[in-house]
C-alpha cells in the first residue's frame, strides 16, 4: 500500500469545493433547526453558542469576499466584535450571511496563492462544532472530508508541522502529514479520520479509540 504524499503542488479551487459542498449540507439543516438550537453550547468552542460560532463563520467569510483585511481582523477581540455587530440580527440573517459567504469566498480564496486556504478549513472545522452540538452525525466528517484532509495534509506540509503518517480506518490509502521528517522518525496515527481531524483541530477527541505514537496530541494542533 502507498501512502498518499503531500506535494506543493496547490489545487487553488480545492477550497472552494469545500466551502461549497459544506454550504449544501449545513445551509439547509440551520434552517430546518428551531430557534432555541441556535442558543446550544458549542463544546469546541468553550464561551460560545452555535449563532456564535455561525455569526463569527458568517462575518470571516464576508471579510474574504470584500477583501477588508485590516490589522488584527482574525484575533480574538475582532471575533468577538463581529459577533456583537451580529447580536441584534436574526438567526435567518445570520445563516443568509453564512450562505452568501460560503458561495462567494471560494474565487477570492483561490486568488490569493494559500495564504487564506485555512480560512476554509476552519469553516469547516466550525461546521462540525455546530452538528456536534446538535447532536448530529457526521461532524468533523462527511462529503467534505476528502478535501478536508487535503487542505489539512498541504497546510501541514507548508508549516513545517510535526510529521506523521495516518492510517485512516475509513480513508482507503494512508495520509503523510507534516513537513519534511529530518531527524525525527514521523509520528504514526491509527484511527478514523473525524479523529485525526479533531486532534489536529484541538477538538476533544473522549471516546474515540485510537492510536497516536511517536507524538503528543497538543502537537497536533494546527489551528
Amino acid at each position: 500500500m502507498t501512502t498518499t504524499e503531500v506535494h506543493d503542488v496547490r489545487d487553488p479551487e480545492l477550497p472552494g469545493r469545500l466551502l461549497v459542498t459544506e454550504r449544501d449540507l449545513l445551509v439547509p439543516l440551520l434552517r430546518a433547526r428551531s430557534e432555541a438550537d441556535f442558543d446550544l453550547p458549542v463544546a469546541g468552542c468553550p464561551g460560545w453558542s452555535v449563532r456564535d460560532v455561525l455569526a463569527h463563520c458568517s462575518a470571516v467569510l464576508t471579510r474574504v469576499v470584500e477583501s477588508r483585511f485590516e490589522k488584527g481582523v482574525f484575533s480574538p477581540e475582532a471575533n468577538d466584535r463581529d459577533i456583537a455587530e451580529r447580536a441584534e440580527w436574526s438567526n435567518a440573517r445570520v445563516v443568509d450571511e453564512l450562505e452568501r459567504g460560503m458561495t462567494e469566498a471560494g474565487p477570492v480564496i483561490a486568488k490569493a496563492d494559500g495564504v487564506l486556504d485555512m480560512i476554509a478549513l476552519g469553516e469547516w472545522v466550525h461546521a462540525g462544532d455546530v452538528r456536534e452540538a446538535f447532536g448530529e452525525p457526521g461532524a468533523y466528517g462527511g462529503a467534505g472530508l476528502p478535501e478536508a484532509l487535503a487542505l489539512l495534509a498541504r497546510a501541514t506540509r507548508v508549516k513545517g508541522h510535526v510529521p506523521l503518517q495516518a492510517d485512516l480506518d475509513d480513508v482507503d490509502e494512508p495520509l503523510r502529514l507534516g513537513g519534511v521528517a529530518g531527524d525525527r522518525t514521523p509520528a504514526r496515527f491509527i484511527g478514523e479520520a473525524a479523529t485525526l481531524v479533531r486532534l489536529y483541530a484541538g477538538r476533544s477527541v473522549a471516546g474515540a479509540s485510537y492510536e497516536l505514537a511517536g507524538a503528543e496530541e497538543g502537537e497536533l494542533n494546527i489551528f
